[in-house]
């Protein structure tokens, strides 16, 4: 990344819910920025963003698809409103995805991903093969721009998500891997996932969580500060550096608690700093 650290702290944020100078008052010079469903992508607001990313020296190493309709009330939910499973948003919601790719090639950013939903698991499902048709025509409008795509991992095991990645055949395809994220779907251990996907590591997400409670069927784990969770911070750092993982780390928090969601993002940043030395 261009004038990064390896292993910087940066941030997830949201264009239209935080402004750059927000962003920037954290002590951070990179991170992820995600565009809902209703945020325009025009070469006006390019234009606009990017002389307000660049008057703060921000970086955006990914920019994240969010689609309108999608909620995350529980896993039945998901499983009915997320990414390019649900029938009837499929199509408009692979065209919004390949409309930020041509936004993302504006802003001058390499990397775009999103989550595609509950990927099923039975190969023999049609709903299967036309997710994986989605992620290969965006791989390839990726590609043509010289960009890559990032899957959002944690709602299917890390082995299944893997033959998905094998079975897609894109050079330019792999993960944005989220700890917590293994925790709250309740899919597997974060970090032996992380070491399993690591040959599709893009980018990650510093993120954490509890499990679910299992006296409640499909319901969700909940997410909690960085540091707070199951996911043990320090030991997925250092399974970072082992692996070889040099790119930023973007700290997610998403609480509909303005103050206490920009608190615990600058305390979750500052975590990372004291174990980085960035």
């Amino acid at each position: 990344m261009p004038n990064l650290n390896p292993l910087e702290p940066g941030v997830m944020f949201w264009a239209g819910r935080d402004e750059p100078a927000a962003i920037a008052a954290l002590g951070v010079r990179c991170g992820q920025m995600g565009l809902a469903g209703d945020t325009p992508m025009t070469e006006a607001s390019a234009e606009a963003w990017r002389a307000a990313l660049d008057r703060h020296n921000l970086t955006v190493v990914t920019l994240f698809a969010a689609y309108d309709g999608e909620r995350y009330d529980d896993i039945p939910t998901v499983q009915a409103t997320v990414g390019f499973v649900p029938p009837a948003t499929r199509e408009a919601r692979v065209r919004r995805t390949l409309a930020l790719s041509d936004f993302a090639a504006r802003l001058g950013v390499a990397s775009v991903a999103c989550h595609v939903g509950f990927i099923p698991a039975d190969l023999s499902d049609p709903a299967h093969q036309r997710v994986l048709d989605d992620v290969r025509r965006v791989c390839d409008h990726c590609g043509a721009l010289g960009q890559s795509f990032a899957l959002e991992t944690g709602q299917e095991p890390a082995a299944e998500l893997l033959e998905f990645l094998h079975r897609a055949s894109r050079p330019n395809l792999g993960i944005n891997f989220d700890p917590a994220n293994m925790i709250l779907y309740g899919t597997g251990e974060p970090i032996a996932a992380l070491r399993l996907l690591r040959p599709r590591l893009l980018s990650v997400h510093c993120k954490d969580g509890l499990w679910p409670d299992p006296a409640q069927p499909g319901a969700l784990g909940r997410e909690v500060p960085l540091g707070e969770g199951a996911v043990g911070i320090p030991d997925f750092v250092a399974a970072l550096r082992e692996t070889g993982f040099t790119g930023p780390l973007n700290v997610e928090r998403e609480t509909e608690d303005r103050s206490a969601r920009y608190r615990d993002l600058a305390s979750g940043v500052s975590l990372l700093r004291s174990l980085t030395n960035r």
